[in-house]
């Protein structure tokens, strides 16, 4: 298994979830920032889109970081990282697995560029009712489906921190401590050591 990552970017994701399952995965460092490199044939191949992370794994291969999280979790069922199929929890964890790229970031991406709320039209809703949603979400803790901490709180811990640490959030009790206990995981702070460099 191959892993592309760059330093602060949405690959640290990726990581936390490989340190998550303690299996063996080549990092392969790309710094999308330069063209050259960004332009590597053999990264292009596992990421048309020149994004990190991308991972290949076999004949697989993805570009999106709720899709290799997803992959990850059900590739490596022992980790217990997803609710199996059939299991009760199933769709919850799925839905909330897919909140972060859905939900969460569009939802950002109006709130910082002031465009104009519509939450008819726009398939996140808004910002606020993101945030209302994730917070009611969050309200059995510790972790988004209870008890079980699973791939979706990586998508969503790594959300809640950025937002912390983009200042889109001044005051958020909730959120910020949900962020500090995604953190504090020891495979966070694996993944998070490796992406300062």
């Amino acid at each position: 298994m191959k892993l592309y990552w760059c330093p602060k970017t949405r690959a640290v994701r990726a990581m936390w979830m490989v340190e998550e399952l303690g299996v063996p995965c080549e990092r392969v460092l790309i710094d999308i920032r330069d063209a050259a490199a960004k332009d590597d044939p053999g990264f292009r191949a596992v990421s048309p889109m020149g994004k990190v992370p991308a991972l290949e794994d076999g004949a697989t291969r993805l570009w999106d970081s709720g899709a290799i999280c997803g992959y990850l979790a059900d590739q490596y069922p022992q980790a217990g990282l997803a609710p199996a199929i059939g299991h009760p929890d199933r769709g919850a964890y799925l839905q909330w697995l897919l909140f972060t790229n859905a939900v969460i970031e569009p939802a950002m991406a109006e709130k910082l560029s002031q465009s104009p709320v519509s939450a008819v039209s726009h398939g996140w809703g808004s910002f606020d009712l993101m945030m209302a949603t994730l917070r009611a979400g969050l309200a059995r803790g510790p972790w988004i489906l209870g008890e079980r901490f699973s791939a979706a709180d990586v998508l969503l811990g790594t959300s809640c921190s950025f937002m912390r640490q983009f200042k889109i959030l001044e005051d958020e009790p909730v959120l910020f401590a949900y962020a500090d206990s995604c953190t504090a995981r020891p495979a966070f702070q694996r993944a998070a050591a490796l992406d300062v460099r």
